[in-house]
């Protein structure tokens, strides 16, 4: 189990905000509603996790691709990169014409979901076009769900759009084939600071063939200690909005040693 840092960026400043809350592919769109905004860049947060030696965290830029803001967000996102070499991931807008762009800027692996998506099923053709295009070992698929019924759901779009796929095993099993990780934002608990979705957790504690790192709604140490708990130690976990790094009560340093409960 390890700690896997963040760094979110929306409108080319590093933030955190409730990802649930992202209205922009909707007519009257508002802002989002923002936790925290940084008075750092992204590249100090880089830094300092690579001095502290926590690699395997990602970098996801949270605007809308084709977009000037997504622009700033990436600008931000490469000087990040490029401050942790081969130390952090990559997502947001990553598709078949930019991903080498983000690898070669130092990204140990890009996330990816919308692209490998289409009317609401995977398009196993993508999945492997992009998987071909940068190897199997520097492929993430960020699975971010929603609860339908008693169901998980897989959401795209910046967790806008409700997919028709439904998490289990067997779906798990084909996607591996194609990726290093997966990474599961629990959309319904993300960055509400209201505690983690058990439910998830547990279920994807059942899951041992390829690494999985969960994010969403960690606000005490210990939901750590719970996450660690239900999955035997296996399951890596993000902390955004709760971190005092990001406005949050819970202390960077005490979770990077490893004392938690």
């Amino acid at each position: 189990m390890r700690f896997r840092p963040c760094i979110d960026i929306h409108d080319g400043q590093v933030k955190q905000i409730v990802g649930s809350t992202i209205s922009d592919l909707k007519k009257g769109a508002v802002e989002p509603k923002t936790n925290y905004i940084a008075d750092k860049d992204a590249s100090y947060f880089a830094s300092l996790y690579k001095r502290d030696g926590l690699y395997g965290g990602h970098i996801i830029n949270l605007n809308q691709r084709g977009t000037d803001a997504y622009n700033a967000s990436k600008d931000q996102a490469i000087a990040a990169l490029r401050a942790f070499p081969g130390g952090m991931q990559y997502g947001g807008g990553v598709n078949d014409t930019n991903a080498k762009e983000f690898i070669e800027a130092g990204a140990s692996h890009v996330i990816v979901t919308s692209f490998v998506f289409n009317n609401g099923r995977v398009d196993y053709d993508a999945l492997e076009k992009i998987s071909n295009l940068v190897g199997r070992e520097h492929l993430v698929l960020d699975l971010s769900c929603t609860r339908v019924d008693d169901k998980y759901v897989i959401v795209t779009d910046r967790w806008q759009t409700v997919t028709k796929e439904i998490i289990s095993y067997n779906f798990l099993d084909r996607l591996s084939d194609y990726c290093d990780e997966f990474l599961f934002h629990a959309a319904d608990v993300e960055g509400r600071q209201s505690g983690i979705d058990r439910d998830l957790v547990g279920y994807l504690s059942g899951y041992k063939k390829i690494p999985i790192t969960y994010a969403g709604g960690v606000s005490e140490y210990g939901d750590i200690d719970l996450i660690s708990y239900l999955s035997d130690n296996t399951l890596d976990f993000t902390v955004g909005s709760s971190l005092d790094l990001f406005g949050g009560d819970l202390s960077y340093d005490r979770i990077v040693s490893g004392i938690c409960g």
